[in-house]
């Protein structure tokens, strides 16, 4: 497969240095980190980034060349416009049309076209759309930064805002598949689009370099502050990103500045990007060091604050060890952040952190538990999660240790991974929809703890299931559609020919290279389903919060329910409030209420009847409380050993099988007992 990415603002080289222009940045790490693996890849054979060509030997002259080539299967390409001087992302526009007809003639001299085109930012999809219509090679689309939240940050009446706006929802609208690299951008801020299909939105995680500092790059880095510190030994509060207003950098040395704690106790460290002087850059950035000095000055900051102009990825390396060493915090105070690869590079040394609450960063830091998250307009906030990991030995030594664990997880080779099958999946042909009479059996299963759990035994599953022309498979989950194909795909599971998602609240029916959803299942829930009453009922009950929008859908009420004492209350809340709805409670803590004809049992016989299948040829597995309904109601359910205790009853009464095996070993198990039992051919043998 030959993969070309496109990317067209900042500046893309092997080599890169980050923050020379204000948009050269954390995008510019992504291209190539996602590119150098892909290019490593046995199925890949070509990995090829198309940027600008301009001149300017400051920015490097590299950046003139048409070629420049990494590896034998890594190479940049360098499009000329006609216009050979850098131009910024505001600017890029009126190049756009000649870079556009540069690159379709281009391809049309050569011998063998791109499989699939990755196109980064809305400006790069504008171009991938119209050699898509040229030539007709599909496209990805990853938005890195999407304009609606920076509008909502910044107020309406930004012509310049809309117009980006209107460009990435024409992007979204017309790509084969949109990359997003946290639930947030998935579910929230690509969904906040018009145009926004979930079906077409896939959540893939970013790679990071697992590359630690060495000891030279400890030294660089102290000889780097050195000069602007009173006491280099103290604690290092460090933050790393680009000199415009949406970093907030401004409001950390705000924070910094009015805390006598943060003051006598710690050091701060901007790496604000490069430069050669305070008054010479873009327009933006010269404005924001102009700030961020003055508020050093203002503050009489002098000896506590370091910003270096000029640095190297061994000094980086070597800041985050170093403040890691004297027991800092790594601080992102952006006002929104998409994703927050610096979070993840602060977690690589064992740095713990605190982030920007808006974006990707709550994501991170829930997967890799290193630090906090807080509001970035309240600097009084900002100081207290520092401080209060600056002053708690345990707390810090905790965050610090679930870095360097959970880390090693985060990898580049697993987005490459991913995304060659994202990509894949747009080769493939049609393949026509799945007959009522073709299967005579039919498999749903829970996905978390029922599928997932040993990689072997799921591995085991998929090739008997691979095996099998006779079941069709499906999963029904509490998880959203975008979050259950991630899960799917990690685990290498097989694709399914239904996907029941939010807790039996949604279906969709996989067909050729795209999901569809059912319209009818919808409707038929939607009778009489009054959430606002439900919401409104809820709120007197204490015990019940609301979990955080990414978890709500239009049929399905999320809440966390912290004593399930409660529960009987909130059953008589709901009832009241409406006779359509129903109440699920599982593992503990999670309370989602749905519409009556809703959940996994109300999906899963939809299925079956839109299969032309009777509920005795459909069989059914999970593990925990949402699963409860469709477990009790199909006659061929199977419970995993690994199944929460208020499910073993179903097992011991014999209204379900309980398997011996855990996750999808007991899967498997329940499938072939069941098989038996229905006089199926067994084929054991492809187990």
């Amino acid at each position: 497969m030959h993969i070309m990415a496109i990317a067209l603002g900042g500046c893309i080289r092997g080599e890169p240095r980050y923050g020379i222009t204000e948009d050269t940045g954390g995008h510019v790490t992504y291209v190539l980190g996602a590119m150098r693996a892909l290019s490593k890849r046995g199925d890949v054979s070509q990995a090829e980034i198309v940027t600008r060509l301009f001149d300017n030997p400051e920015l490097g002259a590299v950046h003139a060349e048409q070629t420049e080539r990494l590896t034998p299967s890594l190479s940049i390409t360098r499009i000329e416009t006609g216009t050979r001087e850098y131009l910024s992302k505001d600017r890029l526009a009126a190049d756009l049309p000649a870079f556009t007809q540069a690159l379709i003639a281009q391809l049309q001299e050569r011998e063998r076209l791109p499989d699939v085109i990755h196109a980064h930012f809305a400006d790069a999809a504008e171009v991938a759309r119209l050699v898509r219509e040229a030539l007709g090679i599909p496209f990805i689309y990853t938005a890195h930064s999407l304009g609606i939240d920076k509008r909502m940050a910044n107020g309406s009446g930004c012509p310049k805002l809309d117009n980006r706006i209107a460009q990435e929802n024409r992007a979204i609208g017309s790509a084969d598949a949109i990359i997003g690299s946290s639930r947030d951008e998935c579910e929230r801020q690509l969904m906040a689009y018009r145009s926004s299909d979930e079906t077409r939105i896939h959540r893939i995680r970013p790679g990071i370099d697992q590359t630690p500092a060495l000891p030279r790059d400890v030294r660089q880095a102290r000889k780097l502050i050195a000069p602007f510190l009173r006491d280099a030994n103290k604690p290092i509060i460090l933050a790393i990103a680009r000199p415009v207003r949406k970093k907030n950098l401004a409001a950390l040395v705000e924070a910094y500045a009015h805390s006598d704690q943060l003051k006598q106790g710690a050091n701060l460290v901007l790496l604000p990007g490069l430069r050669h002087s305070i008054g010479r850059g873009e327009a933006e950035q010269v404005e924001v060091m102009a700030e961020l000095v003055d508020l050093i000055d203002r503050h009489d900051l002098h000896g506590k604050v370091a910003y270096p102009r000029q640095h190297d990825p061994s000094h980086v390396r070597g800041l985050y060890a170093l403040a890691r060493d004297t027991g800092g915090v790594f601080v992102n105070s952006a006002l929104f952040e998409p994703f927050g690869l610096t979070i993840l590079e602060a977690a690589v040394h064992g740095l713990p952190v605190v982030a920007t609450c808006h974006g990707g960063p709550g994501d991170i830091i829930g997967e890799i538990q290193h630090g906090s998250i807080v509001e970035p307009t309240d600097r009084a906030a900002i100081a207290e999660a520092i401080g209060a990991l600056l002053e708690d030995p345990t707390a810090w030594q905790a965050a610090s240790a679930n870095a360097a664990a959970n880390i090693a997880r985060v990898t580049w080779s697993d987005y490459a991974r991913a995304i060659r099958k994202v990509a894949r999946s747009l080769m493939r042909p049609t393949v026509a929809r799945l007959a009522r009479s073709k299967k005579p059996y039919l498999l749903i299963c829970d996905i978390d703890n029922t599928l997932t759990g040993c990689r072997k035994s799921a591995s085991r599953l998929t090739r008997f299931l691979s095996a099998r022309g006779d079941i069709a498979f499906g999963v029904a989950t509490g998880r959203s559609l975008i979050e259950a194909r991630r899960l799917m795909r990690d685990w290498d599971l097989p694709e399914p020919s239904v996907w029941i998602t939010s807790v039996g609240t949604q279906i969709h029916w996989t067909r050729g290279q795209s999901l569809e959803a059912d319209e009818d299942f919808t409707a038929k829930i939607d009778k009489n389903w009054r959430a606002s009453a439900v919401k409104q009922a809820l709120e007197s009950i204490d015990a019940a919060q609301l979990q955080e929008l990414v978890n709500q859908r239009r049929h399905k009420l999320s809440y966390f329910l912290e004593d399930r004492a409660a529960l009987r209350s909130v059953r008589k809340a709901v009832g009241v409030s409406s006779s359509c709805a129903k109440v699920v409670f599982s593992h503990e803590r999670l309370l989602d209420i749905l519409p009556a004809r809703a959940g996994k049992s109300a999906a899963v016989s939809h299925v079956a009847n839109t299969l032309g299948l009777a509920m005795d040829q459909v069989m059914v597995a999970g593990d925990s409380g949402n699963d409860i309904d469709m477990l009790q109601d199909c006659p061929n359910a199977i419970l995993v050993a690994n199944c929460e205790a208020e499910l073993r009853v179903l097992g011991e009464s014999g209204s379900a099988y309980f398997a011996q095996g855990e996750h999808a070993a007991g899967v498997l198990e329940g499938v072939l007992v069941h098989l038996r039992n229905m006089n199926a051919v067994p084929m054991e043998q492809a187990a």
